[in-house]
C-alpha cells in the first residue's frame, strides 16, 4: 500500500505536468509517450514501483493519477458549461452522471459535457438520457475543443447530429 503522502505527491506533481502540456489537447500517441516516460522516470514510476507490481505502474498512472485529474478538470469548469449555454448555474441538480459529464435539472433540460473528441458519446449521451427520464428534454451540449471538432465541415455535421437529436443548444469551450 502506498503511503497517501507519497500518493498526493505524484498525483500533484503530475497534475501539474499535465496542465503544462496541455493534457486537454493532447492526443493518444502523445499521451502513450508520456505515460511511458512517466513509468521510466525514477521519481514517479520509480517510487511507485516500490509499492506494487513493476509491471503494473503504467496503468496506476493512468488509471489512478491521470484519470481524476481528467474528470476534475471537467467538473471545474461546470460555471463555464452554464455561461457557454446561457443558463444560470442550477442551484440543485435532480441527477448528475458521469462517462459522459452531465445531469438533469429540475426542469427536465438534460445537459452533457465532454471533450470535443468525444462528441458522438457526449450528443447520444443526450439523447439517450432525455428518453430514459420522464419529462425530459434533451436541452444542451458543450463540447470542450481539443482539436477534433476546429473545422467548419465537422462542426456543421456535429450541428446537424444535434439538430437530428432534438438537441436545443450546442456550445463549443475552446
Amino acid at each position: 500500500m502506498m503511503p497517501a503522502k507519497i500518493r498526493d505527491n505524484l498525483r500533484d506533481k503530475l497534475w501539474g505536468l499535465a496542465d503544462e502540456l496541455g493534457w486537454a489537447i493532447l492526443n493518444d500517441i502523445d499521451r502513450s509517450r508520456l505515460y511511458e516516460r512517466w513509468t521510466r522516470d525514477p521519481a514517479i514510476g520509480g517510487q511507485i514501483a516500490h509499492f506494487m507490481d513493476p509491471r503494473k505502474v503504467r496503468v496506476y498512472i493512468k488509471d489512478s493519477l491521470i484519470k481524476p485529474y481528467e474528470r476534475a478538470r471537467l467538473l471545474a469548469s461546470q460555471d463555464e458549461i452554464w455561461r457557454a449555454l446561457e443558463i444560470a448555474s442550477p442551484a440543485t441538480t435532480v441527477q448528475t452522471f458521469i462517462k459522459p459529464h452531465g445531469c438533469r435539472l429540475e426542469d427536465g433540460k438534460i445537459i452533457c459535457w465532454g471533450k470535443s473528441r468525444d462528441w458522438k458519446l457526449i450528443l447520444m449521451a443526450a439523447f439517450e438520457r432525455s428518453r430514459l427520464a420522464k419529462s425530459a428534454i434533451p436541452f444542451g451540449v458543450v463540447l470542450l475543443e481539443t482539436g477534433k471538432t476546429s473545422n467548419e465541415g465537422t462542426r456543421s455535421l456535429v450541428k446537424d447530429a444535434c439538430a437530428c437529436l432534438g438537441i436545443e443548444k450546442l456550445s463549443w469551450l475552446e
